[in-house]
């Protein structure tokens, strides 16, 4: 039987996730956070970065920031795991504080590691996001937990960023200014002066979902917003441009792993 339960801290940047899943299938998507997940029992296939990858029982899960993956269970038994989302600024706040001067973004080069010592530092920081836990042992875990993830799996220098072409970050800028809006394959083709079909190619082999789905990520993680500050999900629903509440519960489940309502009482 499936479950998940969800907790999400009022005063970091900080959401966590532990559930169990046999037939959810994780539509492509992505965070804008850092994703760590530790994989407890069975295994799940996620596809990320042109490849298929798999995480069985005591491997650790890392994601940058928008980067696309989906999942689903290995085998018909299914997959346990616990997940924590870390907003970017508070990873690079760590990391500076520990440095002594600002710091950029790591970038995790695997989305798969086999590495205990990182699989302990998850299991720790995960137990500290309860409610018993101290505002100290919270600081501490998540101090803690980001230098070693940071130490073990991230790239140690800067590497060079490969810019999308002009004509595709037209379009995205586009969408990300009017994601609420009707926006046509043909408005994306004008903004990016290409063809619709050039567009969508170029598009997906940059960003790892077509237009459609970027749209429909922004949409939700506009509901996200909503719902964490307060509003409710019928309400979220319509400013976010979804048709109803039933519609955002659907691909908020696909995208996320639980329900409007499940996220908005974590």
């Amino acid at each position: 039987m499936e479950w998940v339960r969800y907790r999400r801290l009022a005063d970091r940047p900080v959401e966590a996730m532990h559930a169990h899943f046999e037939q959810h299938s994780y539509h492509m998507h992505s965070h804008d956070t850092y994703s760590f997940g530790l994989t407890e029992l069975g295994a799940q296939t996620f596809g990320c970065r042109g490849s298929r990858r798999t995480s069985a029982a005591g491997m650790v899960m890392a994601f940058n920031p928008d980067e696309p993956h989906d999942g689903h269970a290995e085998t018909e038994h299914g997959f346990t795991y616990r997940i924590i989302h870390i907003g970017p600024s508070l990873v690079t706040d760590v990391l500076s504080d520990q440095a002594g001067r600002s710091a950029g973004m790591p970038l995790f080069t695997e989305p798969v590691l086999h590495d205990p010592v990182l699989a302990r530092a998850l299991d720790r920081l995960y137990n500290s996001l309860s409610d018993e836990a101290s505002a100290l042992a919270k600081d501490e875990a998540l101090a803690e937990t980001v230098a070693a993830l940071v130490r073990r799996a991230a790239m140690s220098a800067p590497v060079p960023v490969v810019q999308p072409l002009a004509n595709v970050r037209r379009a995205r800028e586009l969408l990300d200014a009017e994601y609420l809006s009707a926006v046509g394959a043909e408005d994306l083709a004008t903004a990016a002066g290409c063809s619709r079909f050039a567009l969508y190619r170029a598009f997906k082999a940059t960003y790892g979902m077509s237009p459609s789905d970027y749209q429909r990520l922004l949409r939700l993680r506009a509901a996200r917003r909503l719902i964490a500050s307060g509003t409710a999900p019928a309400e979220a629903a319509v400013r976010s441009g979804f048709a109803d509440q039933a519609h955002l519960t659907r691909w908020f489940r696909r995208y996320y792993g639980i329900t409007p309502g499940t996220y908005q009482r974590a």
